[in-house]
C-alpha cells in the first residue's frame, strides 16, 4: 500500500463517483479503478459497493476514510512544520531587553508574531546593555532592545526612539520646577542610581545631568534594575533620575516625575542584531518593532 492508494481512495470516497474522481485526479478511470482494487486486495476488505452506477462506501470503507483523513491531515501538518524549520521560523527566538524600556509595545508585537510564526517559541531575557552586546555577538540572543552606544563591529543598530530624562521623587503635592530650587532640593536628597560597573555609559549620562543642574549627587543606594530603584524612591529612601518613558509604565507608583526641559540630554533606545542574520523571523520582528512611536 502506497501513498497514492490513500489519495485515490480519499478522492473516490469524497466524490462517490469514479469518473468525477478520475477527472479530479487528472487520470483516466481504468487506472483509478485498478488502484482502488489493489488497495482492497492489500487490505483484504471491500471498500466500495457499485450498484447501477451508484457508488457507496461499505462500513469498512467509512471507517477507513476517517482514518485516511486523519493520516493525510497529519502528513500536511508535518510538511508545514518541515517547511517552517527549513525557513528558520520554528525553534526558539531569543529577545534581550533592559529593565528601563517600556514593554507594552513588545507584548503587542509578540502576539502578532505568534500568529505569523505559530511554531516559533519566543523567549525574553532581561539583560543589561553590556551583557546583551556579548550575547548578541556570540549568538546567545537573536535581537536586543538596549540603550546606545552599542560599541560592536559585529552588530547592526537601528534607532527606536530618544528618551529624555526626568527626576523621580517620592510623591510630592507641589513639584519643584525652578532649576535653582530643584538643584537645592536634589543637593540635600540621598540619590539612588544604577551601579556604575553594571551600566557605566548610563551612569555617566546621569552624572552629566546632575552636573548641568549644578550639584554632585550623594549616591546612597545603588541598584542594577529600574524596578528596585523606583521601589526605593517610593519608599522614601531617596530620589533618582530616570528615562521619561518609565512614567507610563509605573504610573501606579506613589512617585512624582519632574521634567528636565532645560537640559536636552537624552538616551537613545536601539534595536541591535547581527547584520547578516537572514532568519525570516528576525526580519519580521525588526520590521514591526521599529514602527514603535
Amino acid at each position: 500500500m502506497e501513498l497514492r492508494h490513500l489519495l485515490y481512495f480519499k478522492t473516490v470516497a469524497e466524490e462517490l463517483h469514479f469518473t468525477k474522481a478520475a477527472t479530479k485526479l487528472f487520470i483516466s478511470q481504468p487506472p483509478l479503478s485498478r488502484q482502488i482494487k489493489e488497495l482492497e486486495v492489500a487490505l483484504g476488505v471491500k471498500l466500495f459497493v457499485r450498484n447501477n452506477k451508484r457508488v457507496t462506501l461499505t462500513d469498512a470503507g467509512k471507517y477507513f476514510k476517517r482514518e485516511v483523513d486523519i493520516l493525510l491531515a497529519k502528513l500536511e501538518e508535518s510538511k508545514e512544520v518541515v517547511r517552517k524549520i527549513h525557513e528558520g521560523v520554528s525553534g526558539e527566538f531569543k529577545i534581550g531587553y533592559i529593565s528601563s524600556v517600556y514593554q507594552s509595545h513588545l507584548a503587542e508585537i509578540l502576539k502578532l508574531m505568534h500568529q505569523e510564526f505559530p511554531y516559533l517559541k519566543t523567549s525574553l531575557f532581561e539583560i543589561p546593555t553590556l551583557a546583551q552586546i556579548k550575547a548578541l555577538e556570540n549568538g546567545a540572543l537573536d535581537v536586543g532592545i538596549l540603550r546606545a552606544p552599542v560599541l560592536s563591529e559585529k552588530l547592526k543598530v537601528k534607532t527606536l526612539f530618544f528618551d529624555p530624562f526626568v527626576v523621580v521623587t517620592p510623591l510630592m503635592e507641589q513639584k519643584t520646577a525652578d532649576q535653582y530650587r530643584l538643584a537645592d532640593f536634589l543637593r540635600k536628597s540621598p540619590f539612588i542610581f544604577f551601579n556604575k560597573d553594571f551600566a557605566p555609559q548610563y551612569n555617566q549620562k546621569l552624572m552629566e545631568i546632575c552636573k548641568r543642574i549644578g550639584f554632585i549627587p550623594d549616591i546612597t543606594h545603588e541598584a542594577n534594575n529600574v524596578h528596585s530603584i523606583l521601589q526605593l524612591v517610593e519608599a522614601g529612601l531617596g530620589v533618582s533620575i530616570l528615562p521619561r518613558s518609565l512614567k507610563t509604565q509605573y504610573e501606579q507608583l506613589k512617585v512624582s516625575f519632574i521634567e528636565l526641559d532645560a537640559i536636552p540630554i537624552n538616551t537613545e533606545v536601539v534595536l541591535a542584531y547581527k547584520e547578516f542574520n537572514e532568519n525570516p523571523a528576525l526580519t519580521w520582528f525588526i520590521k514591526h518593532y521599529t514602527q514603535i512611536k
